[in-house]
């Protein structure tokens, strides 16, 4: 049942962007000070790994309720992993009318996602079943970071947009490197952090410059990180 449960979730977050106007960014004036051009969200182009994530998750799922459903290792994945897609098939629609609701989805998101990875994590085929969690709960990770980042900018809270994108780069940088520490072959979860934190150097290329530099070192080491975690299991 839960199996069926998740592949319910997964089909509703896929189906979500088709029947939402999308999401490539909060807009400017959803927040008590604009928020034109923050320094701390990705460039426009890094929201398309979406696409792969929504995939690659309704493979999982398929893959799930056509082989796994009785299977008790997979048997601890899908109610977490069902949580938080059911909750990401009705972000889209939060943050388009609130940022603070959206901020809190994304995290209830990211911690259930970080749940049904860490159980997933020693379950084979990884390609199946850790990769595709992996890959979703990085981009989650940053994306919550981001969300933060421009909620405090946005409504004024104690630092400004350009120190608020360097405290949430730093911070992508120590969870990250820490969660990815714990999750020794799951490499897409670095590749997604190494996704989210290049395109944030690339947003500051004609921005901020430090921000661009921070990022861009963040990104070469999740890329690192992803490298070596693919090297190791050969």
């Amino acid at each position: 049942m839960k199996a069926w449960l998740c592949l319910i979730a997964a089909l509703a977050f896929g189906v979500a962007p088709f029947v939402t106007d999308g999401f490539a960014g909060f807009r400017a004036d959803q927040f008590p000070i604009p928020q034109t051009n923050p320094p701390v969200q990705p460039a426009g182009y890094a929201f398309s790994i979406w696409s792969i994530i929504y995939l690659w998750l309704l493979i999982f799922a398929i893959n799930g309720v056509w082989k796994h459903r009785d299977d008790h290792d997979w048997d601890e994945i899908w109610l977490p992993a069902a949580i938080s897609m059911g909750i990401g098939a009705v972000w889209i629609k939060a943050a388009t009318t609130s940022v603070l609701l959206a901020t809190v989805l994304i995290w209830a998101m990211l911690i259930t996602a970080l749940w049904a990875l860490f159980r997933a994590r020693n379950v084979r085929p990884g390609w199946l079943c850790a990769l595709p969690l992996g890959l979703y709960a990085g981009w989650l990770s940053a994306a919550s970071l981001v969300s933060i980042g421009l909620v405090g900018a946005g409504y004024g809270i104690v630092l400004d947009e350009v120190q608020w994108a360097a405290l949430m780069l730093i911070a992508a940088f120590l969870g990250g490197a820490a969660i990815a520490g714990l999750l020794d072959w799951v490499w897409t979860y670095p590749l997604a952090l190494c996704w989210a934190t290049a395109a944030i150097m690339i947003r500051n290329i004609e921005g901020e410059t430090w921000i661009m530099v921070l990022a861009g070192l963040v990104a070469l080491v999740f890329a690192a990180v992803t490298l070596r975690q693919i090297t190791s299991q050969r």
